[in-house]
């Protein structure tokens, strides 16, 4: 077994003695070209609806910026 080998072993038995867990999750590609394009059809979508502007008030009014550095 080689040393990374040997180093990898003891990090994720470490990891484990400590309660956790690995796990994989897939996320979008988010350089794909389909995704791009899912992307802007969706705020095509989005923008063309009246009630766009509804939603966005709204989840701006129950924002909290309070901690935002300019």
């Amino acid at each position: 077994m080689s040393d990374v080998a040997r180093r990898v072993r003891k990090h994720r038995q470490k990891m484990k003695e400590a309660g956790l867990k690995p796990v994989t999750i897939w996320v979008p590609d988010t350089r794909s070209p389909q995704y791009r394009e899912r992307i802007r059809r969706e705020c095509e979508i989005i923008n063309a609806s009246a009630d766009s502007w509804i939603v966005l008030d709204g989840m701006l009014e129950l924002a909290d910026f309070s901690d935002w550095k300019a």
